[in-house]
C-alpha cells in the first residue's frame, strides 16, 4: 500500500468516511496528550474541536497528518490505514491538506509561487496549469492582484488566506486546520473565518480546532469538546452548546460565556 485511493469496492456508507481514529493515544515521555480519542469524520461534514489550550486538539490533528506518529489505535483515512508499514506518507498528505497558527510561507517566494509549488513539484503539474488554478483560487478569495507580492507585503489574514489556499491547490480530500485565527489580530479574523465558512458551504470535509465559538456554533456539522486528552462530548453544535450532557462541557461553555466569547 504504497498510494492512497477511494475504495470501489466499498458500501455507500462505508464510500463517505474520509477519515476515521479509533483508541487513538498519544504519549510525549510520561505525558499522554491523547488518551483514546474515537472520531470518524464524513465526507462534506466540518467537525469543530473545541476545548481549553492542552486538551490535545493540535495534536490530534497533528497525528491525522502523520506529523505524530500514535503510540496505540488506529487513523484510517478513505479506508487506509495509516499506520501500515507500506504506507506512503507524501501519498496521504497528497489527500489531507493541513493549515497551522503560523501562516508558514516562503518568505523569499512569491504568493503565486507559495501556492503552485507543492502542486508542481508533488503533483508534476506544468507551470502553465499550476498557475492558472492557482490564479482562480486567488481570485475567488480577492487576492489575484497580490499573485507577485511577497509575504511581507502582506497583512496577517492575507497571509493566512494564502496558506489555506495553498492547501487547497493539492486537492485534498479533508482540509486540517489548526487554530488558523489564534496568531492574528482581532479585525482580521473575520476575513479568514469567511474563507473557510465559504468552503463549508461548498462542501470542503474539514476538521478544525478552534477557539472561535460563535463560529463553531455556526458552521459545524459536529462539535467535539476535548479535555485532557479525551474527547468528553460530541454532537450537533445546537446540543453541544445549550444542552450539553457532561459537566466537564458545561464548566467549559460557562467559563466562555463569562469571558464574553460566547
Amino acid at each position: 500500500m504504497t498510494a492512497l485511493s477511494s475504495n470501489s469496492g466499498a458500501t455507500e456508507a462505508e464510500a463517505e468516511v474520509v477519515l476515521s481514529l479509533q483508541g487513538v493515544h498519544k504519549r510525549f515521555g510520561d505525558l499522554e496528550v491523547l488518551k483514546g480519542i474515537d472520531l470518524t469524520v464524513r465526507s462534506r461534514e466540518v467537525v469543530c474541536l473545541i476545548g481549553s489550550s492542552g486538551s490535545g486538539k493540535s495534536t490530534l490533528l497533528r497525528t491525522c497528518n502523520l506529523l505524530e506518529p500514535i503510540g496505540a489505535g488506529t487513523i484510517e483515512l478513505l479506508g487506509h490505514d495509516l499506520g501500515h508499514e507500506r504506507i506512503d506518507p507524501d501519498a496521504v498528505r497528497r489527500h489531507i491538506g493541513m493549515v497551522f497558527q503560523s501562516y508558514n510561507l516562503f518568505p523569499h517566494l512569491s504568493v503565486l509561487d507559495n501556492v503552485t509549488l507543492a502542486p508542481r513539484r508533488v503533483l508534476k503539474r506544468s507551470k502553465a496549469a499550476a498557475e492558472q488554478e492557482a490564479t482562480e483560487l486567488l481570485a475567488r478569495i480577492g487576492l489575484a492582484e497580490k499573485a507577485a507580492d511577497f509575504p511581507d507585503r502582506l497583512s496577517g489574514g492575507q497571509q493566512q488566506r494564502v496558506a489555506i489556499v495553498r492547501a487547497l491547490a493539492m486537492g485534498p480530500s479533508i482540509l486540517l486546520l489548526d487554530e488558523i485565527t489564534s496568531a492574528l489580530d482581532p479585525e482580521l479574523v473575520a476575513e479568514v473565518l469567511g474563507l473557510v465558512e465559504e468552503l463549508a458551504q461548498q462542501g470542503m470535509t474539514m476538521v478544525l480546532a478552534t477557539h472561535e465559538m460563535g463560529f463553531a456554533r455556526e458552521v459545524a456539522d459536529t462539535v467535539c469538546f476535548l479535555e485532557e486528552g479525551r474527547i468528553i462530548e460530541s454532537g450537533p453544535p445546537a446540543k453541544i452548546f445549550e444542552d450539553p450532557d457532561d459537566p466537564a462541557t458545561r464548566r467549559f461553555l460557562q467559563r466562555i460565556i463569562e469571558a464574553g466569547r460566547l
